[in-house]
């Protein structure tokens, strides 16, 4: 009986057949990889057309006012990109801005409280109705856009029926002589100026917030969460992902940062109109959407959101140093919209082709 003879030796392998995940990539293909890339080319294209068509627009005092408009879209629109990110909306997003105000400000005058009381108040009830968005949802697997709305009409009228009921107007009384009052206006409404250039500390948070949400979105399991929600809950949820923990952190981010910016209203111009933020909450989603986010979650980053925030900025006042007539102001910020979607589109088809 003849012995076996043996398995001939596997080919060696190929250049082309080696494992082209440890392939290296190149620096094209890996900026072609990111969700902020069409936002960047965007951001660009709008500076230079301005920086022509309006001559004060390089000045350095204009640039601090481009910088203010943009953080204060800027620190709603990050969290908000998360929440898209995650296949979410937040429809609420404008009033609450508007409640948290209200909130600190009516409780600390009639309370006759420290400031700062009313301020704490109003961060546990603006985490409240985030946390509420985010149980109703998974409570009633109602789609966002249905839920968030019923929020936004809830509070678009108790932002109004309660101040005139405990105040008599539309407005808040002045708290600006209350004990507490110069410290959380350092904290939440102060500024420098160097020169020329005026720096509002909103600024400081916008910046803040976007290296937070970067570093979760990209460091943290948190962030691994985030987009495996979004690309889809029922397969995150079958490979263990906390989809219920992930959606509700997302509304009650949300509410803080909507905390943050009602406070610095609130400390800014020391009262506060009951009727303020309807319809904001579009221009933050804009943002994110002109950032890179996908309308259906899974895709986009904090620094997209920041430089759609920008883009906002950039042409709200770049209208006005042009002199043209600022109600042309919607129709540049919608024809923004489309062509950022359609390059954020062929951007990821590139990528993915690659």
């Amino acid at each position: 009986m003849s012995a076996l003879a043996p398995a001939p030796a596997p080919p060696p392998a190929s250049a082309g057949s080696a494992d082209e995940r440890l392939a290296p990539v190149s620096l094209l293909r890996r900026l072609l990889g990111r969700p902020e890339l069409g936002a960047v080319v965007g951001a660009g294209a709008v500076f230079v057309f301005f920086c022509f068509a309006a001559d004060s627009f390089l000045k350095a005092s204009s640039l601090s006012t481009v910088l203010y408009s943009a953080s204060t879209i800027g620190i709603m629109a990050v969290p908000v990109a998360l929440l898209m990110i995650g296949g979410e909306f937040d429809l609420s997003a404008g009033v609450m801005v508007t409640s948290s105000a209200l909130i600190s400000s009516m409780f600390s005058y009639q309370m006759t409280a420290n400031v700062w009381v009313g301020v704490l108040v109003s961060l546990l009830v603006t985490l409240a109705i985030g946390f509420f968005n985010g149980f109703m949802l998974i409570r009633t697997r109602l789609p966002s856009f249905i839920i968030t709305l019923g929020t936004f009409l809830m509070l678009t009228g108790l932002n109004l029926g309660f101040t005139k009921l405990i105040t008599g107007t539309v407005s808040t009384k002045t708290i600006a002589d209350m004990e507490g009052f110069p410290s959380a206006r350092a904290l939440f409404a102060s500024q420098w100026t160097v020169g020329s250039v005026t720096l509002k500390v909103t600024i400081l948070w916008w910046l803040a917030l976007v290296a937070v949400a970067t570093w979760i979105l990209l460091r943290t399991r948190a962030g691994n969460w985030i987009f495996a929600v979004g690309g889809g809950a029922d397969a995150a949820r079958a490979v263990g992902v906390p989809v219920v923990k992930t959606r509700i952190g997302l509304y009650m981010g949300v509410a803080l940062c909507a905390w943050i910016s009602g406070q610095h209203i609130l400390f800014s111009y020391d009262v506060v109109q009951s009727g303020e933020g309807v319809g904001n909450e579009l221009l933050y989603i804009i943002a994110a959407v002109i950032g890179g986010c996908l309308m259906t979650g899974g895709y986009g980053s904090a620094i997209g959101a920041a430089v759609g925030a920008f883009i906002f900025g950039m042409t709200s006042n770049g209208i006005v140093y042009a002199q043209w007539n600022p109600d042309w102001f919607k129709f540049f910020l919608g024809a923004m919209l489309l062509l950022a979607a359609l390059l954020n589109a062929w951007v990821r088809k590139r990528a993915e082709a690659k």
